[in-house]
Formats: structure tokens, C-alpha cells, sequence
């Protein structure tokens, strides 16, 4: 059994103060930058998420357990565990050797970058048509503000960013925005969310309010496969061991799946990604 292995420059103590080296330039980092970041922070390369938990979401997927379809309605076409690893080989980079059961996993760097460039496709189309766009996160502890700073582009470039209705509740929680990326508060704090309900009641809430419904969503976890499963053009983040999205991709359900771990230890981390992608699509900030 063969295990790809990425180079883990800096993951180890560096210097006196044992922190991580990462790329801090203003500018726009290169392809071959980027990639070196991601693998260094982990964001790609040698993932922190272990192969055992990639292997239980893939067969639960496969089990038809709901939970794991992020939104997606995948009928009986995925119950194959080992066709669900094989896309996520094709697609996300993890290791294709179905006896590899325990360990290390990965996520393909080249293909993180590859998926970055074809969002940024994405991003630039719908600032040429100045659409309306809805950002989501169900990961605010990571991931708020790459969306947060491609919704302030896009405001920027002359699209709509969409506002989710006041009073929009899901999960005995409450959908709030920050920054023009939604969000799940519940108990005065936001939460890590996998759930589709809080994109649901976010469309219901924009038909009731007879508001057009989005023409892209940027999102992630249920929040970016329940609006691509309603024919809306959708850009999803997703982690090794959220097939959903990947699979969606794989049935042109979503426009775009960026594969990536998506909470390493410091939301800065991100930065150098977004800036990458912001370059890509020919988007400013300022």
C-alpha cells in the first residue's frame, strides 16, 4: 500500500517562537506559492482529518444517512462506499487504496488550486452580470472571513449581495449576517452547522418576501448543497470527509466544489487562498 506524502515544511516548531512560517505578503501569492502555503499550514497536503473519519462519512453517505448528503437529494446512486472514495480520489485527492484504512489522509494541493481557479470563473461571471449573491458559512470559526472579504468584492464590483429576511429561523436557531455571509446563532453564539434547514428557510423567507432568488450561492456544509440542489449555481468549500459536495459537483448538481480543510488552527491561515482567488477573478476589496 502506497501513501502519497506531501512535503510538511514548517508544520514542526520553527524559530525561537515555535510558530508556523506562512506566506504574509500583501500580494497575491503565485500558483506555486499558494500551494506551498496550503500544504504547509494544512489547509491541503498531509490534512489533519484522519482516514478513519473520512472512510465512516463515506459509508454513512452510503448508508443513505441524511446528515451526510449536506442538501443533496443522491437517491440510490451512491450506495457504493467504494464508488463515493473514488470520486473523492478523482476530485479531493485522498488516497485511492481502499485497504488504506487508518492514518493519514490527503487532499490533492494541485486540485484545491484547480478547484480555486474555476470559482474564480465563477466570481468574475457573476461580477460581469452584476448578480445577486448569497454567501454562507457553517463554519464562522474558519472560514467567515474568506467569504466575508469575496462578499465585499463582489458589493464592490456591483453585485447585489443578497440580505437574508429578519426572523429567519431554523433549528431552534436564528440565521444572522455578518459582514454579507449568513450564519446559524443559536444561544448567542454561532455555530459549526452541517444542516441544509437554515439554507431552506433562507430561500422560503426570499420567496414569502417576493424577492428573486439568488443567482450564485458561495457557501459551504448544507448551506452551498441545499441551494445547489434547487438549481441555483452554487461554489462549495468542503473537507475530505464531506463527499456531499463533491458529489454534486460530479453530477453537475454544484458549479464548483474547492476541497480544503476547512478549520485549521488559525482563520489567517485562509488569507493567502483568498487573496489568491480575489486575483483569480479580477476582484478588489478596496
Amino acid at each position: 500500500m502506497a501513501v502519497r506524502r506531501y512535503g510538511r515544511r514548517g508544520v514542526t516548531a520553527t524559530g525561537d517562537n515555535g510558530r508556523m512560517p506562512i506566506f504574509t505578503s500583501a500580494a497575491a501569492p503565485s500558483r506555486s506559492e499558494l500551494i506551498d502555503h496550503l500544504v504547509r499550514t494544512r489547509i491541503a497536503g498531509d490534512v489533519a482529518t484522519p482516514r478513519e473519519n473520512n472512510l465512516s462519512h463515506y459509508r454513512k453517505l452510503a448508508n443513505g444517512e441524511r446528515h451526510y448528503w449536506l442538501g443533496l437529494e443522491l437517491g440510490e446512486r451512491w450506495t457504493d462506499e467504494q464508488d463515493v472514495l473514488a470520486v473523492m480520489a478523482e476530485r479531493c485527492g485522498v488516497v485511492d487504496d481502499p485497504d488504506h484504512r487508518s492514518g493519514q489522509d490527503t487532499i490533492d494541493p494541485e486540485l484545491t488550486v484547480g478547484a480555486l481557479d474555476r470559482a474564480a470563473a465563477e466570481l468574475r461571471k457573476a461580477a460581469e452580470g452584476r448578480r445577486r449573491v448569497l454567501f454562507a458559512t457553517g463554519h464562522p470559526g474558519a472560514l467567515l472571513d474568506m467569504h466575508g472579504a469575496l462578499a465585499r468584492a463582489l458589493r464592490t464590483a456591483g453585485c447585489e449581495i443578497v440580505r437574508v429576511p429578519l426572523g429567519t429561523y431554523a433549528d431552534e436557531g436564528v440565521v444572522v449576517q455578518f459582514g454579507g455571509v449568513a450564519a446559524y446563532e443559536r444561544g448567542a453564539s454561532l455555530w459549526h452547522t452541517h444542516s441544509p434547514e437554515p439554507m431552506a428557510q433562507v430561500l422560503n423567507g426570499l420567496r414569502r418576501a417576493g424577492e428573486p432568488m439568488p443567482d450564485l450561492v458561495v457557501a459551504d456544509h448544507g448551506w452551498a448543497g441545499f441551494a445547489g440542489q434547487q438549481g441555483i449555481d452554487s461554489v462549495g468549500f468542503a473537507d475530505c470527509n464531506d463527499p456531499a459536495l463533491f458529489l454534486g459537483e460530479a453530477e453537475d448538481t454544484l458549479s464548483v466544489a474547492v476541497p480544503l480543510d476547512d478549520h485549521v488552527p488559525d482563520p489567517r491561515f485562509y488569507e493567502p487562498m483568498t487573496a489568491y482567488l480575489l486575483a483569480a477573478a479580477q476582484l478588489t476589496t478596496d
